[in-house]
């Protein structure tokens, strides 16, 4: 923390209902946003572990059957059956991926809109940037 210069320092600024709520949909957007970072890493490790997972398939006997998870539950399958399901496992998260990506750029974009409006009414009196 850092205290204000004396050409800093704003006088009382009256807080109107519109900016209140202006301010209580940032900190909406910022939450909604910092938990949309945490599911997209979550899904890119993921995807990453799927990716790993087919190319060490590539190199399975194709002959032997590959113990396949499925819930809490493990099952056989062929290799041609699991390589199906990791790729079709591969492009759901690839649209996961990239509906989180859409979410995220949505929440970015209100968020400086609503920054735009609130540091032109505060201006050095609020602070909406991440530390």
């Amino acid at each position: 923390m850092r205290m204000l210069e004396k050409d800093e320092e704003e006088g009382d600024i009256q807080v109107s209902w519109q900016d209140q709520e202006n301010i209580n949909t940032f900190s909406k957007y910022n939450a909604k946003l910092q938990d949309l970072e945490e599911a997209y890493e979550s899904k890119k490790t993921e995807k990453e572990y799927l990716d790993d997972l087919a190319m060490e398939l590539e190199l399975a006997d194709e002959d032997e059957p590959v113990k396949y998870r499925i819930g809490e539950a493990f099952v056989s399958l062929s290799l041609e059956a699991a390589q199906e399901r990791i790729s079709k496992s591969q492009e759901e998260l690839d649209q996961e991926i990239e509906g989180l990506k859409t979410q995220m750029d949505e929440a970015v974009e209100k968020m400086d809109g609503l920054k735009k409006v609130l540091y032109a009414r505060f201006g050095n009196a609020i602070n909406l940037e991440k530390d």
